[in-house]
Order: structure tokens, then sequence, then C-alpha cells
């Protein structure tokens, strides 16, 4: 049966009977999700996968408590980062060998920065956007104050398009492939062309898209990527990135965080650094086993569907939002932020208001989970594995009546956390 956005929008029944006949529908059983919750914030961090519980509790009772030390070689734990890695490597479209899951987005870029910078002699220009994720760009500044030698520039404040920057001094160019604002979705098969044409190398930053859109890696000829595992990947809180380094530059690129477990032969305890083979070489200390084994369940939720699949239901549910909010709420100061072209889209809708944050902790309060981001933007993800066509109506209703009512008004909506 084919869905129809029109036909969506004009009944709750609808959207109903669209779930009846969602072939993803079943998807939602694999996660634990309270009962009544609409849980619209899958980009910041995914739900629980159920078989994640089997897991942790086997590496905690069983490897932790009754085998200890063995577990490193009877359990595996000692190879999790390339066993991960390679589950992962399907998902984001690269071939077997390039991706270790090691350390945190930010360690990552950092490593992978480097690598590429050394990798670009003659060259000391870096660019990325002004908009990126922030911890990309004190990662970029971190790296300009080291080397005195190393210049950033930044599309949207050094010049208005990747073009624009580019010449023979660019070593790297390092861009997200969806926004984490706008949810904009870059063509980076574009950008990586244009990148290679001027001679320098790409770093994309797939923490917005990978698992709940195709990722073509190889395809698109990027040469390093870093992500993260907790958002649609559903590895749960701080759970342990992934670094990729194209086959191509393995035997030459270098790791700057030059750890042991980075070494060829970490157990015969030499007092000189020398780089394991391929991607082992971009690790770097010991990993957290127990992070990295919560992990797992997530990425074999993710290998088992088909992301063409969720990508087409992923259009449908934010294009369903986006047409039903702006139908309700036109009159209460809520501008869209997000592409309206389904194709530069990724799988977040985000809303400007001047009193995003109230809105949305009222929203919670509803048991509607979205989040904020300064100043002014209401985020919404859609993570077709578990959120419906109905979740969407219901979640339009409520935010047009929390604004209808100015429920958002209460003093208990006004308090600002830490976390937002």
């Amino acid at each position: 049966m084919s869905i129809n956005i029109s036909t969506l929008l004009e009944s709750r029944t609808a959207c109903e009977k669209a779930d009846a006949v969602d072939p993803l529908r079943n998807q939602r059983e694999d996660f634990y999700l309270p009962q009544g919750l609409i849980y619209l914030d899958g980009n910041s961090l995914g739900p629980m996968p159920k078989k994640a519980f089997e897991h942790l509790e086997k590496a905690i009772s069983n490897e932790w408590a009754e085998d200890l030390i063995s577990s490193w070689n009877n359990a595996g734990w000692w190879k999790l980062p390339q066993t991960l890695g390679e589950l992962i490597a399907p998902v984001v479209g690269a071939a077997s060998g390039q991706i270790i899951v090691s350390d945190s987005t930010s360690l990552n870029l950092y490593k992978t920065v480097y690598a590429a910078l050394a990798l670009s002699e003659g060259r000391n220009v870096l660019v990325s956007e002004s908009d990126s994720f922030p911890t990309n760009l004190y990662i970029l500044e971190g790296i300009t104050s080291a080397q005195q030698n190393i210049q950033r520039r930044l599309v949207g404040i050094d010049g208005d398009s990747l073009e624009e920057l580019l010449d023979d001094n660019v070593a790297v160019v390092t861009f997200s492939h969806v926004n984490y604002r706008t949810g904009e979705l870059l063509p980076i098969e574009e950008l990586v062309k244009k990148t290679h044409e001027a001679g320098a190398l790409f770093i994309l930053d797939t923490c917005h898209s990978a698992g709940v859109l195709p990722v073509e890696l190889d395809k698109w000829g990027v040469d390093f990527a870093v992500g993260c595992t907790y958002k649609y990947l559903n590895g749960g809180p701080g759970s342990p990135a992934y670094l990729y380094v194209a086959k191509r530059h393995q035997q030459v690129a270098l790791n700057p965080l030059s750890g042991w477990w980075g070494h060829a032969s970490p157990f015969a305890f030499e007092k000189d650094f020398q780089a394991a083979e391929g991607i082992l070489r971009f690790q770097t200390g010991t990993q957290p086993i127990l992070s990295l084994r919560g992990l797992q369940a997530g990425i074999e939720i993710a290998q088992t569907v088909d992301l063409q699949m969720v990508r087409k239901k992923s259009q449908r549910l934010t294009q369903l939002f986006i047409e039903l909010v702006e139908r309700r709420c036109g009159n209460y100061e809520v501008a869209l932020q997000s592409p309206t072209d389904p194709e530069k889209r990724g799988s977040q809708v985000s809303f400007h208001c001047l009193n995003g944050f109230s809105i949305i902790q009222a929203l919670i309060a509803r048991k509607i989970i979205a989040d904020f981001r300064a100043p002014g933007i209401m985020r919404f993800g859609f993570a077709p594995l578990y959120v419906s066509y109905t979740d969407v109506w219901d979640a339009a209703e409520a935010l047009t009546d929390v604004l209808k009512t100015e429920e958002w008004r209460e003093e208990r909506f006004q308090q600002k956390h830490e976390v937002t």
C-alpha cells in the first residue's frame, strides 16, 4: 500500500491505517520505550534496545564477575573495537577493515584532522562550516592554536560556499552530513569531488545520519569519517564513537594519539611506538568494555533493516509533521528552520520560536520528548524504527494545544536545566 501525505493529513484515523500497513511497524518492539511516551529525540539519544539488557547482563554477570581478566581473550574483549567496527561498516557503506570503534567523536575528529594534515604536505588551511556542531569547531580551534602555521576558514564567515574557500593552500575539508540545528542534508559526494579537485582531503561527520539514512563512505570517496553511536545507532549514553580511514590512506596515515592499543605489538611492552597495521593503528588507550557491549545491540538492529526503506519513511514522517505544524501553528510565530525539500532534509525537523525552551518543557510534561537548542530552536527527531505516523499526529496536536492555551507560560516550564 502506498502511503500518501495528503491522506495522512486528513485525520488521526488515516495515520492509524498507515501504521497498520507500515513494513517497519514491528521494529518498535526491538526497543524499550515507556508506555504512552512519544520519543522524538533520537537525534540526541536513541532509546535502549531490549537486547542491550542481555548483552550487558552477560558482560557483567559472566564475563566480568565470573571470568574476570580471562575475558580479554575468551570473551573477545580485546578485539571488540574491531569487531564492532566490522558490524558498523555496511551500515555506512564501508568495506571491511576501514572502521574502528574507539574513543569519542571529538577525539576521533582530532585524530583524523591531524592525520589528514600530515598527508597534505605544503598545505596549511582547514575548512569547515560556521554552523558545525560546536565541538568540531573547538577541536579545529585547538589544532590551529597548537600549530601556529595552520589556519581555519569557515563557510558562512569567510565565504558563502565551499568553492569560495578552496585554493592550493587548503589541506582538509571537514563537514557534517546533516546539520545538527536545521537538519539540512548536504550533497556529500559532490562536496568530496570538489575537495579532491582542489587537491585536499575530506573528513565527514556522520553523527546525525548513520543508522537513519543511507551513507556511502566508499562510494563517495570520503578520506576519513567520524560518527557517534548513541543517536540513531542507539548505543547508549556516551557510547564509544567510530572512526573511518579509507584503505588507500591506512599505511601512511598517522594517529597523533599513539597509545598502546594502536601499537603493532602491545604486549611486547616496547619502549618505542610502532604503529599497528591498517585501521588498528587508530586505537589509542584501553576501551570501555561495558559500553562497547551495550552498543552491540543497537548496531545489530541497524544491520538488519533496509536503510532505503527507513529513509522513505523518515521523509514521510518529517513532511507530515511540517505540514501539520505549519497548518495549525502559523499564527504563533513558529518558523520552520529545516529544508522544505525532503531530499535535502535529514531525519529531524527544527522550528524556531522565541519561547522554544518553555514550549519543549511543556511537551515533555505531556510525555512528548523533543529538545531545544539556543537560541530558540525546537528540534524534533523522527527515527522510523520506533516513531509512528500516529505519534507524529499526536505530537503536532499537543504542540498546537500548548501554543493555543499558552501552557508554556507556567512557571514550572521556565526553569533552565543544565542539559536542554
